[in-house]
């Protein structure tokens, strides 16, 4: 069982580091949280400080308790040599800095000079390779990848990624910690994207396609995926919400990291909106207006255009699924709960496949494919054989 006398270190202040520093002072652990900025970090402290006022009000902590947790975070400014010295009792350190391979190895480096040699250093990167990250430090068996998504101390799902140089011992450790938060973890091989941002590229990436063959507009599709298909959110809708700059970012990750598959080749439409500075929600303009008196779209709410809508995204994201299973990135169980924990899609895709009928989803990759003669749809290998076998999607057996 994980000790909560162990002192957790996060570097990076901003919404994602705050997070995940009052996830550990909230299961009682001391927290060290540093930022280069000093304004990151005035905003943090803000941040805890509004919200255990909020958990007092709703009468799910006492002022007491509160206060008592905040007590147990101290709030470093800077990451220097000096700073860094903060760090030094930490039984482990979360990165959770900018997404620049560069700047987090250096980091990584710094923090090696001063934690002890039997200190877990862990990333929160998104897309980055673990492996890359453990290549600068002189102890790689110590390095992990442990994402948690935002905002942290409200989505259950935590990823723990163990590099080619991760002690099975250290990865261990970090799940279990997670675990001890009452996160709900999975594990995922170190593959650009990892499970929930290289499974889920299919929602945006498709109906990115679908917009740009005019098939429907924006709030059409996003009316379809929401209504016919249950998401909680549209897919453009959610890319506006995310951030243009963040969203681009990840499948542009995905994208090189896979060494330019087809299957998740970004969007022109998308990068024309970031190099316009259509960031979305946060700059007032995306795929939607958001500016004060700016009138909604109206869908076209028709049923027919909204299945085949549905289809088509849902056939590519259980396609997804299914190679991610393959080429053994994670279980059957974990890529199930990590879509339904990690991006609150309202079933497994591997079961949601199952209930379409996996030969229903073969037909359609097949069918798009012939049509556009393009490879990103082609359709998983372990999908052909699941249905040449009559077995289900979920069935944990390799199929060869």
């Amino acid at each position: 069982m994980p000790d909560a006398s162990a002192v957790i270190g996060v570097v990076g202040a901003g919404a994602m580091g705050a997070g995940i520093a009052q996830v550990a002072a909230a299961h009682g652990h001391v927290v060290v949280l540093a930022d280069a900025q000093s304004a990151a970090l005035a905003r943090a402290r803000a941040g805890h400080e509004k919200a255990m006022a909020r958990e007092v009000e709703k009468q799910r902590l006492t002022r007491e308790a509160a206060d008592a947790l905040l007590a147990r975070i101290t709030y470093v400014d800077g990451v220097s040599d000096d700073a860094l010295s903060a760090f030094a009792p930490c039984a482990m350190v979360i990165e959770a800095i900018v997404e620049r391979l560069d700047v987090k190895q250096e980091l990584f480096r710094a923090l090696e000079r001063v934690l002890a040699p039997d200190a877990i250093l862990a990333s929160n990167t998104s897309s980055l390779s673990i492996a890359a990250l453990a290549g600068a430090c002189a102890h790689k068996q110590r390095v992990v990848g442990v994402h948690f998504f935002n905002p942290a101390p409200v989505m259950p799902l935590v990823e723990i990624i163990p590099a080619i140089t991760t002690a099975p011992a250290v990865t261990d450790r970090a799940r279990a910690l997670a675990d001890s938060w009452r996160k709900t973890t999975v594990l995922a091989a170190d593959t650009p994207g990892f499970i929930v941002n290289r499974v889920a590229r299919p929602f945006y990436g498709e109906s990115l396609r679908l917009l740009e063959e005019g098939v429907a507009d924006c709030a059409t599709i996003d009316w379809a995926l929401r209504t016919v298909g249950g998401f909680r959110m549209g897919p453009f809708e959610l890319m506006d919400f995310i951030g243009h700059d963040v969203n681009f970012a990840v499948t542009r990750s995905v994208f090189d990291g896979m060494f330019h598959d087809p299957r998740y080749r970004p969007s022109l439409r998308q990068q024309r909106l970031l190099e316009a500075g259509w960031l979305g929600r946060k700059s007032g303009r995306g795929f939607y207006d958001y500016a004060n008196g700016a009138s909604a779209p109206v869908p076209t709410e028709d049923p027919v255009l909204a299945q085949q809508i549905v289809d088509r995204v849902l056939a590519m994201l259980v396609n997804e699924a299914v190679e991610a299973v393959h080429l053994g990135i994670c279980s059957v169980d974990d890529v199930e709960l990590a879509m339904t924990t990690g991006v609150n899609y309202p079933r497994g895709l591997l079961t949601w496949g199952d209930e379409i009928g996996s030969a229903n989803v073969l037909a359609r990759l097949q069918s798009l494919q012939y049509e556009t003669g393009d490879d990103r749809y082609r359709p998983s290998v372990r999908l052909r054989r699941v249905v040449q076998a009559g077995a289900s999607l979920r069935d944990p057996r390799r199929y060869s």
